[in-house]
């Protein structure tokens, strides 16, 4: 199968062409720099996006933003959001505090993005 990609790992947005046989990526071309190359490779075999939302703070109407600290599956996403809009906060609240550990057991957590006193 032929996969046509552009990559969004840095401005230049190069256009990649890559062929996988259903198992592994077995040609990449167009990258101009090894960001680019792998980004191809995980995009075809397993995408990660990062997630950014809002959750809620206990006593307040103003939601608290908050992102996953690293990539997560792309199968996840709707179930981690889930997740996110179910959880509460209690202030205070500091960037880069765990909000939930491990979101849907990806291993991954999901952090504040602003202090809420």
């Amino acid at each position: 199968m032929k996969y046509e990609l552009t990559c969004i790992n840095c401005p230049m947005g190069c256009r990649i062409t890559a062929d996988y046989d259903g198992k592994e990526v077995t040609n990449i071309q167009g990258f101009t720099c090894a960001r680019g190359k792998a980004y191809a490779q995980t995009e075809i075999t397993d995408p990660t996006r990062m997630v950014t939302a809002l959750v809620g703070v206990a006593g307040t109407h103003a939601p608290l933003s908050v992102k996953t600290q690293s990539p997560i599956r792309k199968p996840l996403i709707f179930d981690a959001l889930n997740e996110i809009r179910r959880t509460v906060v209690t202030p205070p609240v500091h960037i880069g505090d765990v909000v939930i550990a491990n979101v849907c057991g990806s291993g991954v957590n999901v952090i504040a993005t602003e202090n809420i006193e």
